[in-house]
C-alpha cells in the first residue's frame, strides 16, 4: 500500500486561512501521510481573504481554461498552486472571480452567509474532479474535509462512478462540527439535479442544511472519520447506523497513524464499522 494516491479535498487550510480543528488537520495530515511514503494532492478554495503574495500562489495555466456550468451558467475555471516550503507540499487552489474574489471566506460583512455558498461548493468540487482528471491522475482514496465538500460523494458515486481515473476511488468523509446556521440556497438540489444527479438522491437536502448535508456525505461514503470531539449525537449515530467503517475520534495529536491504517484498512476491505 505505500504508492497508494491519496486526494484531499479541503474547505480551508491552515497556514491560508486560521487555523481550527479542521484546517490544521487538512495541513498536517498530508504531509504526514505523504512522509508515510503516500502519494498526494491536496485541494482547497482560493478564498479572497488568502493573501496571494505573500503565500506565493501563481496559475497553472495548462490546467485553467474551462468552463464549469452551474445553474445554466458558464463559470470559468482557473487553478492556481503554492507551496508550504516546511512541508515540501503543494496545495492546488480552485478559483474563479465571480465565486472567489470577495475579499471573505464563507460570510458577509454583517456575518450572514453568501447567499450563493451553494453554488460555490458545486463549483469547488466540480472543479477539483475535472483538474484531477487533467492531471492524469487516478486516487485510491479521496478524503473529504467540511460541509463544503460533503457533496463530493455523491458526485463520485453517481457522475463519475464510470470514469476510469475516480471508478476504483474509495471516499473518506471527516464529519466535523465547524458549521453554518440556517440552510443554503434552496434550490441546490435543483441546480445539482442540472448535473445529473437524481431527484432522489438529493431529496436529504431538499432543505440544504449543514446537518443536512453532514447526512448526504454519511450516506455516500466509504468510510467516515469522526472529525470533532462534540460532535453532536444525531450526526454520531448516523454515522454508526450506515454499517460503514468508521474511525472514533482521534484527538488533535497522532492522529496520521491511525487515519494512515485507516486508509489500508479501506483499501484492503479489512475495516470494521464501529456499534
Amino acid at each position: 500500500m505505500e504508492k497508494a494516491r491519496i486526494l484531499y479535498i479541503s474547505q480551508h487550510i491552515v497556514p491560508f486561512l486560521p487555523a481550527t480543528q479542521m484546517s490544521s488537520v487538512s495541513r498536517n495530515l498530508p504531509q504526514g501521510v505523504h512522509e508515510k511514503g503516500r502519494e498526494i494532492r491536496v485541494f482547497t478554495p482560493r478564498f479572497g481573504k488568502i493573501n496571494e503574495r505573500r503565500h506565493q500562489l501563481h496559475e497553472v495555466i495548462r490546467l485553467s481554461g474551462m468552463n464549469l456550468n452551474v445553474d445554466d451558467t458558464d463559470h470559468p475555471l482557473v487553478i492556481k498552486v503554492a507551496s508550504i516550503p516546511t512541508a515540501r507540499m503543494q496545495v492546488y487552489f480552485i478559483d474563479n472571480e465571480e465565486y472567489f474574489k470577495r475579499k471573505a471566506v464563507l460570510h458577509d460583512s454583517k456575518e450572514k452567509m453568501f447567499k450563493d455558498n451553494d453554488e460555490r461548493s458545486i463549483f469547488f468540487i466540480r472543479g477539483v474532479l475535472e483538474t484531477v482528471k487533467k492531471l492524469g491522475w487516478a486516487p485510491d482514496i479521496i478524503h473529504c474535509n467540511g460541509w463544503m465538500t460533503n457533496i463530493a460523494p455523491l458526485y463520485l458515486k453517481q457522475i463519475f462512478s464510470k470514469d476510469p481515473y475516480f471508478a476504483e476511488s474509495k471516499v473518506i468523509c471527516s464529519i466535523y462540527d465547524e458549521g453554518f446556521e440556517g440552510s443554503l440556497d434552496s434550490r441546490m438540489a435543483e441546480k445539482m439535479q442540472r448535473d445529473g444527479l437524481t431527484p432522489e438522491s438529493l431529496e436529504p437536502i431538499s432543505d440544504p442544511s449543514f446537518d443536512a448535508l453532514n447526512g448526504l456525505a454519511i450516506a455516500h461514503a466509504d468510510g467516515l472519520i469522526v472529525g470533532s470531539e462534540n460532535l453532536n449525537d444525531a450526526t454520531l449515530e448516523a454515522m454508526k447506523a450506515t454499517g460503514l467503517p468508521m474511525l472514533k475520534y482521534h484527538g488533535e495529536e497522532g492522529y496520521v497513524g491511525d487515519i494512515n491504517n485507516f486508509y489500508d484498512s479501506i483499501l484492503e476491505g479489512k475495516a470494521e464499522a464501529v456499534s
